[in-house]
Formats: C-alpha cells, structure tokens, sequence
C-alpha cells in the first residue's frame, strides 16, 4: 500500500521505460489494453497515466493513430 495514487506510480513505471529507451521516440507505446493487462490496472488507471506523460511531454496522442514517445530534448 502506496499512497502514491496507482496512476501515478504507473506514469513513473512508463517514463522509467521511456528514458531507459524501451520505448523509442517516434515510437508508439503500448495500447491502453496491453498496458491494462500487462499492470493488471483498469483502463481509467492507463488513460490518467497517460494523460500524466503528455503533461510531462513524454508522449503525444494523435487521434485513431495512437500515443507516440515524443523526442528528448537535448
């Protein structure tokens, strides 16, 4: 038991993957559903992650496309 919000434990675990460069810039991240089975979290968990990596600019979604690593900046 965390009191971190399980969310936010979720976007840290993406963006440790993000930074360790598992997942690629211009890459797109797993689906929310992949990502729901793999954390065994619900889908309201994966989308306020997500939404948490797009406030840090970690990623951006595109509409019916997906959700892409944003390139670093140097």
């Amino acid at each position: 038991m965390s009191p971190v919000a399980l969310y936010i434990q979720l976007a840290d675990l993406l963006e440790a993957r993000i930074t360790s460069g598992e997942f690629a810039p211009r890459k797109p991240i797993p689906s929310e559903a992949h990502i729901e089975q793999e954390y065994g979290v619900s889908r309201g968990t994966v989308r306020a992650a997500i939404r948490l990596l797009r406030e840090r600019g970690l990623v951006a979604t595109m509409p019916a496309r997906g959700t892409y690593v944003t390139e670093r900046k140097s």
